[in-house]
């Protein structure tokens, strides 16, 4: 949720503090964690608030031509991160469950022959309820898929006509058992403040979610994205003060069902955080294959973001031939850079991250930002406890403007 607090701009010398300096990026003593994303573009239906790139299923998927550029892909990112291990993998998309249970052993068997996967490494699977049946999600478990994540949005019928989605709420509960068989991980996707949605109908939806006593919870509040059909035709949404109640109804909720919120939209059991995730949050580093997939890689003496081809027929013909012409952009993080890059990902954690954590994956000191870092802490949005880099409870709440301190 965007709640907006002016921000005045500040002089250094009007609180005793030289400039910063913006400081070139020095050499990172050790290497962040590794992480691999799978890009599978196609939905059976793309849902009107959604701005991923994901695309309407037509006809058959074409999975054999998509393997081989997704072996492509990967092939021609392997220079980049030789000897190095990959500690989790998140398959999503569009619908990464439409593929066949062949295609996903296919997939996972790739994945294998060509990284260095820890053997216990989280491997997620996005699926959405209406394309679950016993067994393809006892086929997904067998290739090696250990955590599912479904994209259930609502219990109410009304709400999921409203959303677009493909599935009815006796196909989400279906979903739930199915997956609880066959997964011991499981994550529920919910959204609040949907149109026309009441608070009661808000904490139904939580409490028949906790009510399958699953790990982890991703509640989102529904933002009106560009270029979707909700921005070209905006439904009646709750206002500010009403998806206020909503938050905190369903934090009460989920603190109360022993699901601490450990981090903006996300929920878990002591143990349980989606290990993936945090390694986005604590700026380590990932590689994403398919159409429109992003990576962020780092390097003894830099720190570089790809991004590949957003068209899937595009992205597949030429990531087969092996050029790097698949690649749409490489870009080096300039030192000035990677305050804001850290701690719009850092900040999202409600516990923070260690202090040292900012030297060790931006090679900058926090010396570098000092004027940035009291200036957060002189507006009382950062707390100032030695050790830890953490947004206060009204840092926590007016976020956005927190971060924007350290553009």
């Amino acid at each position: 949720m965007k709640r907006v607090i002016p921000i005045q701009p500040v002089l250094a010398s009007s609180v005793g503090i030289s400039p910063s300096k913006q400081g070139s990026t020095n050499l990172l003593s050790a290497l962040p964690p590794l992480s691999l994303y799978v890009h599978i573009p196609w939905c059976v239906r793309k849902c009107p608030y959604c701005d991923f790139n994901s695309h309407e299923q037509i006809g058959h998927l074409p999975e054999d031509s998509y393997l081989e550029a997704l072996a492509a892909d990967l092939e021609q990112t392997l220079p980049l991160i030789w000897g190095r291990h990959i500690h989790t993998i998140f398959i999503g998309g569009g619908t990464p469950s439409l593929l066949s249970p062949m295609a996903m052993d296919r997939l996972l068997g790739i994945l294998r022959s060509y990284l260095n996967i820890w053997p216990d490494a989280e491997i997620t699977l996005e699926a959405n309820p209406g394309t679950v049946d016993t067994e393809r999600f006892k086929a997904f478990a067998d290739s090696g898929i250990n955590r599912i994540s479904l994209g259930i949005q609502s219990f109410n019928d009304n709400h999921l006509v409203a959303l677009g989605r493909i599935h009815n709420s006796s196909q989400a509960l279906k979903a739930i058992d199915i997956a609880g068989q066959h997964f011991k991980r499981v994550n529920l996707d919910l959204m609040f403040g949907l149109p026309d949605q009441t608070l009661a109908e808000a904490v139904a939806d939580a409490k028949r979610a906790l009510s399958f006593g699953t790990e982890h919870l991703s509640i989102y509040q529904l933002t009106i994205e560009p270029n979707t059909v909700f921005a070209k035709y905006p439904p009646s949404t709750p206002q500010d003060d009403a998806l206020i109640d909503m938050e905190d109804e369903i934090e009460g909720l989920c603190a109360a069902a022993g699901l601490f919120r450990y981090e903006v939209s996300a929920y878990a059991m002591a143990g349980a955080q989606a290990k993936h995730n945090l390694n986005y949050w604590e700026f380590g580093d990932y590689v994403g294959i398919g159409p429109g997939a992003h990576g962020k890689i780092s390097f003894p003496d830099k720190i570089e973001r790809f991004a590949k081809n957003r068209s899937p027929d595009s992205w597949m013909s030429l990531a087969i031939q092996r050029n790097g012409s698949h690649i749409a952009e490489t870009r080096r993080l300039l030192a000035h850079e990677l305050p804001f890059e850290f701690m719009l990902n850092a900040l999202r954690l409600k516990d923070g991250v260690p202090s040292k954590l900012y030297t060790e994956r931006t090679g900058q000191s926090l010396q570098e930002i000092d004027t940035m870092l009291k200036l957060a802490m002189d507006k009382g949005l950062l707390k100032s406890s030695s050790g830890k880099l953490q947004a206060t409870a009204l840092g926590w709440r007016f976020l956005n403007d927190l971060q924007a301190l350290f553009l």
